[in-house]
């Protein structure tokens, strides 16, 4: 009886021990886990608080996680402009042709190099490849769209960037690792040809990797602007974040000649417009990210890890 009583004892204390190491193992993963998503958290609490924030707090650096002398007059100003509606749904419509576009391009591309009856696989992939490497520079490209007539026009905010070798290498990476070609074997022998295979069977499969590299896209091209600043002059092609840089450059402007005139502070600071501004384009990726995000992690390591 000693003797069993001392071994239920020593794996209680075995027991103890285990679950008082686990519960200090699982807090410094909680606490690690906590502050990763406060350094994701905090910045945008601090600009959403500099927005909504007076001028002389902000410009004071008084302003961090809570607003002071609160007011909407940044918001009022990017709104009130009719301009900035119209830029908002051509930034949307824009960023949606191209996100189809883009994915139909790199779909097209990543299957064929994913294949290994492919012939001369190697050599395309290498040709595919090098635009990640290596670029013509800002000026050849300026020429080359002007003698293909897509300065100035809807296309060319779309056509020169919907092929991405990044998101294609993904892809490729994906298909090989998920889709067995047995699979596709078997849809061979009952008579499918390539195109019914990636439309009935490899498509269907890789909803995560599409899900994922359509965020790419839709991110990529709703956050650039300097292509809208260089080949672009009309006002009505004009995406709102080209909109937002000139909105702030002008408020910037604005407050340098106030304070050389007056040395007053002029009615709305660049900090809190740009701070307004960045709340204003960035709520559409955060409202759209939740529907994609079970998605996301599964497709992102699939496609770059395996392969």
């Amino acid at each position: 009886m000693g003797k069993k009583n001392n071994n239920d004892e020593s794996h209680a204390a075995g027991g103890t021990r285990a679950i008082n190491k686990f519960r200090i193992g699982d807090f410094v993963m909680m606490a690690v886990i906590v502050i990763l998503c406060l350094t994701c958290v905090l910045p945008f609490v601090h600009v959403a608080a500099k927005s909504v924030s007076g001028n002389a707090a902000v410009m004071a650096k008084q302003v961090y996680f809570i607003p002071k002398d609160v007011t909407l007059e940044a918001y009022q100003r990017v709104f009130g402009d009719e301009s900035m509606t119209y830029s908002m749904i051509f930034s949307v419509i824009i960023t949606l042709i191209f996100t189809v576009l883009g994915m139909l391009v790199c779909t097209c591309a990543a299957y064929p190099l994913s294949k290994k009856r492919l012939k001369g696989k190697t050599f395309f992939t290498f040709i595919l490849m090098v635009p990640m490497y290596f670029s013509a520079g800002l000026i050849p490209q300026y020429l080359l769209y002007q003698q293909l007539n897509l300065l100035d026009t809807l296309w060319v905010l779309i056509l020169p960037l919907i092929y991405s070798p990044y998101n294609m290498l993904i892809m490729k990476n994906f298909f090989q690792s998920t889709i067995p070609d047995s699979l596709e074997e078997s849809a061979f022998l009952d008579g499918a040809t390539n195109f019914q295979i990636l439309g009935k069977i490899v498509i269907p499969l890789s909803k995560p990797i599409i899900a994922t590299l359509s965020l790419f896209y839709a991110v990529g091209r709703w956050n650039a602007y300097s292509d809208n600043m260089y080949y672009t002059r009309d006002s009505k092609l004009k995406l709102i974040q080209f909109k937002l840089y000139q909105l702030v450059a002008s408020a910037s402007e604005a407050q340098t000649a106030s304070l050389a005139d007056t040395g007053g502070i002029s009615q709305s600071a660049p900090e809190v417009l740009q701070a307004a501004s960045i709340m204003f384009v960035t709520v559409p990726i955060i409202i759209i990210y939740p529907f994609l995000q079970k998605y996301f992690v599964q497709g992102t390591m699939i496609g770059a890890v395996k392969g």
